[in-house]
């Protein structure tokens, strides 16, 4: 049943209110409908495809409580913290919480207050929850990451099993499962478990085309990590690795390198684990380094790359780990950088799991290992593994279709040489020592087995090493090599065996021979694409701007804006209000609470840069929100500047002289937030000392009291510290004379 006109507007209007969206994604339409007209689903779509708006837009059109099932504490406090942020009523209950917070968020359930409630599944099947959301006004559940419920999913978890009891407890309302990642198999167990009723079945597209999707054989982990970083300076990534480990080790190497990283594995104290969390989340650090305990349901939008330092133990994982990359619609490169011998770990662990789901982990283990070494179109084998077509010949998006690998023209001579070492070593030796045979190697094995007098030896010498391993991989990948045994020992298939008479051709690669400048200005070139029209040094700046507001509000840099977002700010350099709200991701709530810094960021940048404001393609847009809650311009006009020096020193100069807060505000036309930005910049710049002419002495005592005690000088603690009770402008003023006094102590007592 289509979405009627009514719903559609409805649904509309919520989107452009509270997100600052003007048009669904693809399959959020249908899937609102389901969840507005009671129809039981099962929602897959993609990581970055705009899953979580499917349950939260109608929840906000309907009247009583959403209930959303999410299985960690961080993705339930990232959901929360955007949902706040966009003006919705929404809360989490979880075990991070004292007893008074949880008794809390009851009592706004009760009064009717709360649109959503996060509540993980373990505490959910719990029989006082139960009883107690059987008196809430419950409207619909929404089931999220719901392949953790199949255990022919890549992620199952028993306690999501426990769920099947919610068709018995509320029979008459909406279940709904959300996943990025299911198979066909999957979707029909996840259904069958929820005991849904003939469910909406929605599958997005698997396809992401603004993620690069590239693979490389291991070799020289340090350089293959930083030569892929260095293409995203000062850009958020996230680089795996299959151990804690090589994790701590990975990080120590790029913080030596000069880049900003930090560990995270689930071998950290929780304390340790959820700094370096927050850290990347609020861009304190570009990188994280971790094990896959990091990222599910880590919903940060402007992740640019993300490297896996080994191969993932399923196609799944790696299609749902890579996927955290670009989730803003913007390129982000993926890097896998493996070696068959996390395979073989990988293999040996399955074949010791449990008989039931053997076979299908051994399934999706062989299709990593396909996807690894084959030498198909990385986006086509990821979109056919999941049961869908893929309609183009060349996805201009992964190393191969990008022709940054070569075709073997003498692929069959290649693939007989090779195969012919192999069986005149008696096929009693792995890929790394054939290799070296026909690189011709002079090493002790080879001499002490007397190999170096095979005819095949050294019939590759004029290969790189790196090149001749990449060759056997590719060729186990199409079935003319097997591994046996425990040493991982090559023995030639039926197949092979046709190779080694003619009978079929391999296909194989190597990098290509374009010059690896050529490369990277290719790459440049792809990504200047995407920054087309945008003033990068604007958006650098607006881009702090957002981590300080993210401290000062204690919430992940990517809720207040996204990087897409961002970019737009920069590239149309809207001057208004208005025209902010114009601005794709400006929602009502995030216009009221984070405009003036922007559009005074902006009108400053525009000033001093001597660049025009406004650059709108054809006229300027008029508001598309008729809102009374949308603020309002400061009484003086914008430009009112513009005929003396710029805002920022003609306000230096006024604090100088003695001019108050409010002066300032009306000389330079300039909102509070911004003139209070210039108050305590005067204050460093000129080492002032005494807050009291801006807050009076008794608020720097208690602030600077509060700041000493906690022995930190981020405004959220001393804000959380002093109950509320001192505005964080104040907070801002008198810190800023509180370090020029530590300053001033320090420098006494040297």
């Amino acid at each position: 049943m289509p979405l009627s006109v009514e719903h559609q507007s409805q649904l509309l209007e919520a989107l452009s209110r509270y997100w600052g969206y003007e048009s669904f994604r693809p399959l959020q339409a249908e899937s609102m409908h389901c969840v507005l007209t009671d129809k039981d689903s099962v929602v897959v779509l993609p990581t970055g495809g705009g899953k979580s708006l499917c349950y939260q837009v109608p929840a906000v059109c309907l009247d009583g409580l959403a209930v959303i099932v999410s299985p960690l504490i961080a993705l339930m406090k990232d959901q929360v913290d955007g949902l706040k942020t966009c003006g919705v009523a929404a809360d989490f209950i979880n075990s991070t919480q004292t007893g008074g917070q949880r008794l809390a968020v009851a009592n706004e359930v009760r009064a009717g207050r709360l649109k959503l409630l996060y509540i993980s599944p373990e505490r959910l099947v719990q029989e006082k929850t139960i009883e107690f959301l059987r008196e809430a006004k419950i409207r619909f559940i929404a089931i999220d990451e719901a392949h953790c419920i199949s255990e022919w999913g890549h992620d199952f978890r028993p306690e999501y099993r426990q769920l099947s009891i919610l068709r018995e407890q509320f029979p008459t309302i909406g279940l709904h499962a959300f996943t990025a990642t299911a198979t066909e198999q999957v979707r029909r167990d996840i259904a069958r478990q929820l005991k849904l009723r003939e469910p909406e079945v929605l599958v997005g597209n698997f396809d992401r085309p603004n993620l690069v999707y590239r693979v490389e054989r291991r070799d020289n982990i340090p350089e293959q990590i930083r030569s892929i970083i260095d293409r995203h300076r000062n850009e958020s990534g996230i680089v795996y690795c299959t151990s804690r480990r090589e994790t701590e080790d990975v990080a120590a190497i790029l913080n030596a390198s000069g880049y900003r990283a930090l560990p995270y594995h689930a071998g950290m104290d929780d304390y340790s684990r959820r700094e370096n969390q927050e850290s990347f989340i609020n861009e304190s650090v570009d990188i994280i380094v971790a094990t896959v305990a990091f990222g599910m349901g880590i919903d940060k939008s402007n992740v640019r790359f993300v490297i896996h330092v080994g191969m993932p133990k399923s196609l799944e994982n790696y299609q749902q780990e890579s996927g955290r990359g670009g989730r803003d619609g913007l390129q982000a490169e993926c890097c896998l950088i493996y070696s068959m011998s996390e395979f073989m770990r990988w293999k040996k662990l399955t074949e010791e799991g449990a008989a039931e789901s053997r076979g299908p982990a051994m399934k999706s283990l062989q299709a990593m290992a396909d996807y690894a070494t084959g030498i198909v179109c990385r986006h086509r084998k990821l979109v056919s593994y999941f049961g869908q077509e893929y309609d183009k010949e060349n996805c201009g998006a992964c190393d191969l279709c990008l022709q940054e690998m070569d075709v073997v023209d003498d692929s069959l001579i290649v693939g007989q040489k090779i195969l012919s070492s192999v069986v005149r070593q008696g096929q009693k030796f792995g890929a790394e020592y054939t290799a070296l045979v026909l690189k011709g190697s002079k090493d002790e094995r080879i001499r002490r087995n007397q190999h170096d007098l095979l005819s095949t030896w050294g019939l590759l010498k004029d290969q790189s090493q790196s090149t001749i391993r990449e060759w056997i991989e590719q060729l186990a990948a199409q079935d003319f090599l097997s591994r046996v045994g425990e040493y991982n020992l090559l023995e030639v298939t039926p197949r092979g065996w046709q190779l080694l008479k003619g009978e079929i051709t391999p296909k194989l690669v190597r990098p290509s021979e374009t010059t690896k400048d050529e490369r990277n200005q290719s790459r440049a070139a792809k990504v200047a694409a995407s920054w087309e029209g945008v003033d990068r040094a604007l958006f650098d700046t607006l881009r702090s701007l957002r981590h300080e507001l993210s401290v000062e509000h204690d919430v992940p840099a990517y809720v207040i804006f996204t990087d897409e977002t961002l970019r737009d700010m920069s590239r149309f350099r809207p001057s208004t209000l208005e025209g902010l709200s114009q601005i794709k991701g400006v929602g009502e709530k995030r216009l009221a609470d984070y405009g003036e810094h922007m559009l005074s960021a902006i009108v400053e940048y525009c000033e001093t840069s001597q660049v025009t404001p406004d650059n709108w393609p054809n006229e300027r847009p008029t508001s598309r929100r008729s809102s009374t809650a949308t603020p309002k311009e400061p009484s003086s006009s914008r430009s009112s500047s513009s005929s003396g020096p710029p805002a920022k020193a003609r306000a230096l100069q006024m604090f100088a002289d003695g001019s108050s807060i409010e002066d300032v505000m009306e000389a330079i036309g300039r909102a509070r937030s911004t003139t209070i930005s210039y108050l305590c910049e005067y204050i460093r710049s000129a080492a002032i000392l005494d807050a009291a002419p801006w807050i009076g002495t008794e608020t720097y005592e208690r602030v600077s009291a509060v700041a000493s005690k906690l022995n930190t000088d981020l405004l959220k603690p001393i804000f959380d510290g002093l109950n509320g009770e001192v505005p964080y402008d104040a907070i801002h003023i008198a810190m800023e004379c509180h370090r020029n006094r530590q300053g001033l102590d320090e420098a006494t007592s040297e």
